[in-house]
């Protein structure tokens, strides 16, 4: 327990830190970034396909749980700005900060000297490729098919009676979206990593 609440305290220096200026640069950069992705949604019953979330579990991956968990309903409130298709509704923003909540504390980690190829570098790849899996099926499970189609059918986007059909219709939409999903994660996660280490300097990257 000590070790997991120490994640949200060493996240918080991330913004009150000596490398503060850094990291609201870098989140800001990655927020821009997914309002971008954000606008190439493709919209079917009952869901959104998007891949928005990557800016968010790279938040999470950099500067841990307490940054991605505001990072999350940031990004919920200025896509809302940005793309506006309903009325303005908190509880959607509340579960975007759980979203970005899940990816800090199971990314967020000490990746120093992952710029550097040698042996050690390999393990944190395979460390992180393990991470970066569990993190998508974590919000897959809790966030999309359980939490937002709740969500859904509290503010009757989803008629009582079709839950069941919503509910397998979100299943299959994930699994196909989990395909392209988990590679591309796998692929662009570590270049953010990598990219971030050696522009700001490898010692920046800690965590708990």
């Amino acid at each position: 327990m000590k070790k997991f609440l120490g994640l949200f305290r060493q996240s918080l220096r991330e913004i009150t830190g000596k490398e503060k200026i850094t990291c609201i640069v870098t989140t800001g950069i990655l927020l821009a970034a997914s309002m971008i992705i954000e606008t190439y949604t493709i919209e079917i019953p009952f869901a959104k396909i998007n891949f928005a979330f990557i800016a968010i579990a790279a938040i999470g991956m950099l500067y841990g749980p307490t940054i991605s968990f505001f990072a999350g309903g940031i990004c919920d409130i200025l896509g809302f700005i940005v793309h506006p298709s309903t009325a303005f509704l908190p509880l959607y923003t509340l579960i975007g900060m759980f979203q970005g909540l899940i990816y800090g504390i199971v990314l967020y980690q000490k990746w120093g000297n992952i710029s550097k190829i040698n042996a050690k570098k390999g393990r944190k790849m395979t460390e992180l490729t393990i991470r970066v899996i569990a993190a998508r099926l974590l919000d897959v499970i809790i966030i999309n098919l359980l939490i937002n189609t709740s969500a859904n059918m509290h503010y009757g986007f989803i008629p009582r009676q079709a839950f069941g059909t919503a509910v397998a219709a979100r299943i299959v939409k994930n699994l196909l979206q989990l395909a392209a999903d988990i590679p591309l994660l796998i692929i662009i996660m570590p270049v953010i990593l990598i990219t971030y280490s050696k522009i700001v300097g490898d010692n920046s990257i800690k965590a708990a």
